[in-house]
């Protein structure tokens, strides 16, 4: 069959390859895969994987075959992967938790936008009480970042978007950006939690926007730059503002299930900003590296 595989090359980030058809073990289910959603960090930094693997982590399409353990959803269901190992290819065998059924009335091309980035999004979100808080998302025209605008909105959050430029902006007030923002000027000790998925000097800045007992989610350092804290920023009187990091890789299931579910009620979009076939998958890259797509790519797979 067809996958998508890492390649260290210049020709890379990935390339297709033949690969070996995959063997699901008692608690895996295998899927044939319909559609599949690139992620920057996977196709940026694509040599912390091993040349020639099998590689991608969001898709979504039918189980051709149900765990034979009894775990999981039936053969015939739609699902989404998400966070998954070695999902760009033609089928794969996936752990059931790994897995959200895919409601009647959603797009399986949207589902598949989910895994990733939407995933990200809530569990920062769900770490404290958001409602008539100020929320601050950086980054917020890429997939991590619309989705945080949603779920913040949903959660009653009054939401600043920051973008690094007006035409990044686009779409956002509509997603439930209460303010939108290209640079942080007046904004000092205002947000209670800040969603931050770009990184580099851009944090040390963030950081004086958190009011006390704020906190900083690093989720993402799509600048590819330094942070450098001046002499003094990191001390302060009053309640402590903490930084958080990011990095859970746990079965996200249940996340997956809770996203597609507020899909399904008209809750929450996928913000597909490129649809394409898989076999343009480098120049969906490309699009993706000079940040010329608002939101998600979703490639269908033949």
């Amino acid at each position: 069959m067809h996958a998508l595989v890492v390649d260290h090359s210049e020709a890379g980030p990935v390339r297709f390859a033949d690969v070996d058809e995959p063997v699901p073990s008692g608690g895996e289910t295998l899927v044939e895969i319909r559609h599949i959603g690139l992620n920057f960090g996977e196709l940026k930094y694509v040599r912390q994987w091993p040349d020639g693997a099998v590689h991608g982590h969001d898709a979504a399409g039918i189980v051709v075959r149900a765990a034979s353990d009894g775990s999981g959803p039936p053969e015939g269901t739609r699902v989404a992967l998400g966070l998954a190992p070695y999902a760009w290819a033609e089928r794969v065998a996936v752990g059931t938790d790994w897995l959200g059924t895919v409601p009647e009335g959603v797009d399986l091309a949207d589902a598949a936008a989910l895994g990733v980035a939407g995933v990200t999004a809530l569990r920062v979100l769900r770490t404290r009480s958001l409602l008539a808080r100020d929320v601050l998302v950086t980054g917020a025209g890429g997939g991590v970042g619309r989705f945080a605008v949603q779920l913040a909105a949903l959660a009653g959050a009054r939401v600043t978007a920051l973008v690094g430029s007006p035409e990044r902006a686009a779409g956002l007030r509509e997603l439930g950006a209460d303010e939108i923002l290209t640079d942080l000027d007046g904004t000092e000790g205002r947000f209670a939690l800040v969603l931050d998925t770009v990184g580099g000097p851009l944090t040390a800045r963030v950081w004086g926007s958190l009011a006390e007992g704020g906190t900083l989610h690093l989720v993402g350092t799509t600048s590819g730059e330094d942070t450098t804290f001046p002499s003094g920023a990191l001390f302060g009187f009053g309640e402590p503002r903490t930084i958080a990091t990011y990095g859970d890789l746990t079965p996200p299931g249940r996340e997956l299930t809770d996203l597609l579910g507020l899909m399904a009620a008209g809750r929450l979009t996928a913000p597909v900003g490129l649809r394409g076939d898989w076999k343009d998958v480098t120049g969906a890259a490309r699009a993706l590296f000079d940040r010329k797509v608002r939101g998600k790519i979703v490639l269908d797979v033949a």
